[in-house]
């Protein structure tokens, strides 16, 4: 755990701020987002928070990271409750700063408890999540009129205490047009043969995009049946959003942010000739 700078203020009551940072680019850090970064004398990050987004951070104030990461013994989320409970009994201001939205599978619930527990107020800032904002920039709009009506956001990061899966495969794989999964790549297999096994079409159209939004952004997309051995020659690793549905057919015609950034590298190319 990393920090910078910072001495303790006494005041009588601090406040804690979940902040959503986005999906990677730093300008889709939302107005609040950034005024709260400015204002606060701790922020705890997340691995995912792009670091462009601390040099908001006003002068002396404290940064703790405290990302965690698939495979590596990190910090556990007890010990992040405490840190957030310890600073804010402090009557420090403390922002909470996590990738996406906070409330989109990023623990708020648990970590905004501790705070009612321990008598700290709170205020949750949403911010714009991967699930919408990375398909968006790979050209795959999650409704359509004529494609898609419905769609959900499906955590496929399983559980390490033993439990059942807990994932509704009967209803996702027909219920919904179109199925967005986080945390996914190396469950793709089981996402595949669930999907077909309740009744998905193996010839679905699926993308999955590494690094939304950012300017390493990458993108592959295929059927159904065959995205496995898909992957075995077009390498993706996590962090990565998964899509599933006709949607992602339109990826085609509307695929404008990987486009600017061959452009840009085409124009950069050009010039240095």
């Amino acid at each position: 755990m990393k920090t910078r700078g910072g001495k303790g203020v006494n005041r009588n009551k601090g406040e804690v701020y979940f902040v959503g940072a986005g999906p990677g680019d730093p300008k889709l850090l939302t107005l609040r987002g950034a005024e709260l970064l400015q204002e606060a004398d701790v922020i705890v990050y997340d691995r995912l928070v792009n670091v462009e987004l601390l040099k908001h951070a006003k002068q002396g104030a404290d940064l703790i990271y405290c990302g965690k990461q698939p495979e590596v013994k990190c910090i556990s989320q007890d010990e992040i409750n405490d840190i957030l409970v310890f600073h804010g009994k402090r009557g420090l201001k403390v922002v909470r700063l996590k990738g996406g939205d906070s409330a989109v599978f990023g623990r708020v619930g648990e970590e905004a408890a501790a705070c009612r527990q321990h008598g700290l107020s709170f205020e949750i800032v949403p911010g714009i999540t991967s699930g919408i904002a990375a398909p968006a920039y790979a050209g795959i709009p999650l409704t359509h009129r004529e494609l898609s009506s419905s769609f959900a956001v499906v955590t496929a990061h399983r559980r390490k205490d033993g439990r059942k899966d807990e994932i509704h495969w009967e209803g996702l794989a027909t219920g919904v047009d179109t199925l967005v999964f986080y945390m996914g790549v190396k469950q793709i297999q089981i996402i595949q043969e669930k999907l077909i096994l309740h009744g998905r079409s193996p010839s679905t159209p699926i993308a999955i995009i590494q690094w939304g939004t950012c300017d390493v952004q990458k993108t592959v997309t295929g059927e159904l049946a065959t995205i496995v051995e898909d992957l075995k020659t077009n390498t993706i690793a996590s962090p990565a959003i998964i899509v599933v549905g006709e949607v992602v057919r339109l990826r085609d015609e509307l695929a404008w942010f990987e486009a600017k950034l061959e452009d840009s590298a085409l124009f950069q190319e050009a010039i240095n000739v």
